[in-house]
């Protein structure tokens, strides 16, 4: 009896696995953006996606700069940089949406998408990161958004392509690379 129990157990413990949300793609998403107006991700479909959490206290900040030029040189009918502001990583992004946009748009001359403030980990992450970092949603592969300014590269048909690392500058080789191939 008590293996029958122990057994139960485990199984109830076992992570569901939903297969409707692993059919979802990144294209499924409506987020609201840095003004508070829904923005449907499904208007991006066809285009090679950059979703990038930022902070505007932090040692990486200066990446706004190469993003904005990575979005002047490549952005429009092919690609898009998305930004979403996250205060996860030692209150790096303590702003208000009002505040945050003003700060990018005087000190970097940002025009790319910024999004509404959200959480990028822990009990409280947004459901998009949730997709994006959990294997069993994206289809891809479990990550951790260890830092402000990681990236997550998404192909045309709103399937993860690469999650590349915080300290990687936008115009690295390899971001080139996927965003002309």
């Amino acid at each position: 009896m008590y293996r029958i129990i122990l057994t139960l157990t485990l199984i109830l413990a076992l992570p569901v696995y939903n297969s409707a949300q692993a059919d979802k793609s990144f294209y499924d998403f409506t987020v609201k953006d840095i003004d508070g107006k829904l923005f449907d991700l499904s208007e991006l479909k066809g285009k090679k996606v950059m979703i990038v959490n930022v902070a505007s206290k932090c040692g990486l900040t200066p990446q706004y700069e190469q993003l904005q030029q990575l979005y002047e040189q490549y952005g429009g009918d092919d690609f898009m940089i998305i930004g979403f502001p996250a205060n996860n990583f030692l209150s790096q992004e303590p702003g208000t949406e009002s505040e945050i946009k003003t700060f990018c748009t005087e000190n970097y001359g940002v025009t790319f998408p910024m999004m509404s403030k959200i959480s990028v980990k822990g009990d409280d992450i947004h459901p998009l990161y949730q997709w994006l970092t959990t294997k069993t949603l994206n289809g891809f592969e479990d990550s951790k958004v260890k830092w402000n300014f990681q990236k997550y590269l998404i192909n045309t048909d709103g399937t993860i392509a690469k999650v590349i690392s915080p300290k990687t500058k936008p115009y690295d080789q390899e971001i080139i690379d996927w965003i002309t191939n």
